[in-house]
């Protein structure tokens, strides 16, 4: 099937999107949560596919390892927005889900949950990476994948980033929205990615803690090998090889999964705008981003 063209940006309920994450609005709104349901959920290219391929061999590699060699984990983790012509919905692929817990990814900023998974009380594990990085992967993300907006060039992209004319919106909104909503539903596990970078095994721990988990030694040491980025890689069940719309001669899937990438792309220039702009939107408690680890 020939790539669509090119979406473009549109304000919907106060955030920038394209239609390919609208377009089953009203059946991803009315998205009927289970209470054991675990939602995924992150600024896009913040870590996304890391986490849930984590969590998928956390709760499926013993109970279900057929999975790990058969489907894809776009299959098993269900991208719930999602809706592109020809290709199953995303929150039709959640509906069809018949292991639990159900894992569920979105990238959708809090205001745009479905009430739901709230009401159920369902826990949530977000995932936060610095701006930089995000914005550098970002960029080359959006050149091999035609549901998002052609990037043009480097620094018109960063300045639209920081505007906030991205799908999704602007990432600091996001990353705020979530760390907000983590002060008052306690059911939300806030990771950085840089932490995950730096200390995975601590990580993993933490989040185990979390879902109240218990994996053994050796099943966190073959968790812990399966989630290397190499491994992840070069696993055709995780780089999305066969995933639409995704053109990966233009740039692979997964690239590089380090943090400061963003040295190779920034002059000093844009590092100080960059700076400057963040610095009068992340002001919060806590909150805090590094850039290198």
């Amino acid at each position: 099937m020939a790539a669509p063209p090119r979406p473009e940006l549109f304000d919907f309920y106060g955030v920038s999107m394209t239609k390919f994450f609208t377009d089953n609005w009203q059946n991803v709104k009315n998205f009927q949560a289970k209470p054991d349901d675990i939602v995924i959920a992150t600024y896009p290219k913040s870590g996304t596919t890391w986490v849930c391929y984590l969590l998928d061999r956390l709760f499926f590699g013993k109970t279900h390892p057929e999975k790990d060699t058969s489907l894809p984990l776009y299959m098993r983790v269900p991208f719930l927005e999602l809706c592109i012509p020809g290709h199953p919905k995303g929150k039709d692929l959640a509906d069809q889900l018949t292991i639990t817990p159900r894992l569920i990814k979105t990238h959708l900023p809090v205001q745009l949950v479905p009430d739901t998974f709230w009401e159920h009380n369902c826990k949530v594990v977000y995932v936060a990476r610095n701006p930089k990085d995000v914005a550098v992967s970002h960029f080359h993300f959006s050149s091999m994948n035609s549901i998002h907006p052609a990037p043009g060039d480097w620094d018109g992209f960063l300045q639209r980033f920081m505007d906030g004319k991205m799908a999704y919106g602007a990432w600091h909104k996001h990353v705020v929205g979530w760390w907000e909503k983590k002060q008052t539903y306690p059911n939300l596990h806030y990771i950085f990615y840089e932490d995950l970078t730096e200390n995975l095994g601590h990580e993993i721990d933490k989040l185990c803690s979390f879902l109240g988990m218990s994996p053994s030694a050796e099943e966190k040491e073959s968790i812990m090998a399966a989630v290397k980025f190499d491994n992840m890689k070069d696993n055709k069940l995780t780089n999305f090889t066969n995933a639409p719309l995704m053109n990966l001669k233009v740039s692979p899937f997964m690239r590089k999964g380090k943090v400061g990438d963003w040295k190779n792309h920034f002059t000093v220039a844009q590092n100080e705008r960059c700076d400057e702009h963040y610095k009068r939107h992340i002001c919060f408690p806590g909150l805090e981003f590094r850039t290198e680890v």
